[in-house]
């Protein structure tokens, strides 16, 4: 493993784990587990964090982080500023 691997072999790895998985009949993602200590550390360092691997390898879906978290958060700044407003007004 050492001094061949790039993010295409990386991804090969865990598209090929997910296969074999697939064909013992498992329904889930490949596990850092399944992989020696060096193919971790491989993957790891060329596609980043696990899920974000998995994520690169078209195995798991992209998380969509900015967008659906900002709406979020924004819908929440809004019920607690409408909240204070209300609550003001009851002091008043």
């Amino acid at each position: 493993m050492r001094g061949t691997c790039n993010a295409a072999v990386c991804i090969a790895l865990l598209q090929q784990k997910q296969k074999q998985l697939a064909a013992d009949g498992l329904c889930r993602y490949p596990q850092r587990s399944d992989f020696s200590e060096d193919e971790v550390v491989a993957i790891k360092a060329h596609l980043g964090p696990w899920p974000r691997a998995l994520e690169a390898a078209g195995l798991k879906p992209v998380r969509d982080a900015d967008g659906q978290r900002a709406a979020q958060l924004k819908e929440r700044r809004i019920r607690q500023k409408l909240a204070r407003r209300q609550g003001q007004q009851t002091k008043d």
